[in-house]
């Protein structure tokens, strides 16, 4: 078998090129193991046999068979390849997201399908930090907004069991870090307390680091470890270089992917919505150019390995978590 890493750079090419499985499982292959060889996800040797009607490797050592999907998120789909890609292809690609009723009916799948297939993709486009922001010349800016269903868009029975106040009393907290010319890291937060937000800043951003907040009480004090400079909101957005309007932008679009394409969002999964928009986000520019679908498809399909997300899991009985 030959692996085929070629793209297509359309959403139109997509669908023609991965309407062939075969084409779509030396794509997955290609991704996985680019050295040309499968790893046995058994006993993790390379000799192999490949099982071209099973559409499935034998390995040589342990005789076990495994398809491409082992060992991804997705695993034990019942699903062809040919529908995640162009999948994956769309939600990457569209700036406010796709719903699970437009996905499943440009699909042919059920709703439900739709739903969980969405939920692993954006498993896929998690993230695991590895290195702090900021750092020594860099600026880094911190803000928090609130998110929650408007009530004017919920039933008269959904809006009595989710509105229970006033205010923010009903909406889940959200915390970004933005490194300017860089990328964003987006974590939900129980509160708005100093120990929350200044141990996510200090787990997030390097010490020394110019940081800009607004005038929140809960950032008093960072100033001993990072060049801390705060705008108040109350008098002014912008001050020089003093100012939150990355984030306010990333907020801007956050927000409008969620009130127009999703209307409403369980605070239980509102992190894979962060997840989502952050990849699309932190991937938008190469250098000073504009990234393609096509580089941020490849970006997206090289980390669907090492992730599982259940259906268990999915609906609030299991323990995934964010990575942030």
């Amino acid at each position: 078998m030959k692996h085929n890493p070629k793209i297509p750079k359309t959403l139109q090419e997509a669908i023609r090129h991965f309407s062939d499985e075969q084409v779509c499982i030396d794509t997955v292959a290609a991704m996985r193991w680019p050295h040309g060889k499968p790893d046995c996800p058994a006993c993790g040797r390379t000799e192999h046999y490949y099982l071209a009607t099973q559409k499935r490797w034998k390995c040589k050592e342990c005789w076990k068979q495994f398809s491409v999907k082992v060992g991804t998120i997705f695993e034990d789909s019942p699903l062809s390849l040919t529908k995640w890609l162009p999948a994956m292809w769309m939600l990457v690609s569209c700036k406010n997201g796709i719903s699970s009723y437009e996905l499943g009916g440009a699909l042919g799948i059920s709703q439900n399908s739709a739903w969980f297939m969405l939920h692993r993709l954006r498993l896929a486009l998690q993230e695991r930090p590895l290195v702090k922001l900021g750092g020594s010349g860099n600026s880094v800016e911190v803000d928090e907004t609130f998110i929650g269903g408007k009530a004017r868009n919920m039933h008269v029975s959904e809006r009595k069991r989710r509105i229970t106040g006033t205010g923010t009393k009903d909406k889940t907290a959200v915390m970004g870090i933005l490194e300017r010319g860089g990328k964003i890291r987006t974590t939900v937060v129980p509160n708005r307390k100093k120990h929350e937000l200044q141990s996510q800043v200090r787990k997030h951003v390097e010490a020394g680091t110019a940081l800009y907040s607004d005038a929140l009480l809960s950032y008093e004090g960072l100033a001993t470890d990072y060049a801390h400079q705060v705008v108040d909101h109350a008098v002014q957005y912008v001050d020089g270089c003093v100012h939150t309007n990355g984030l306010e932008n990333f907020w801007s679009l956050l927000k409008r992917g969620i009130s127009g394409t999703y209307v409403s969002v369980e605070p239980f999964h509102l992190f894979r919505y962060l997840d989502e928009q952050a990849f699309r986000f932190n991937n938008r520019k190469v250098g000073d150019r504009k990234m393609t679908n096509a580089e941020r498809f490849q970006i997206a399909l090289s980390q669907v390995s090492g992730k599982r997300l259940t259906f268990a899991s999915a609906i609030g009985k299991g323990d995934e978590k964010q990575a942030f």
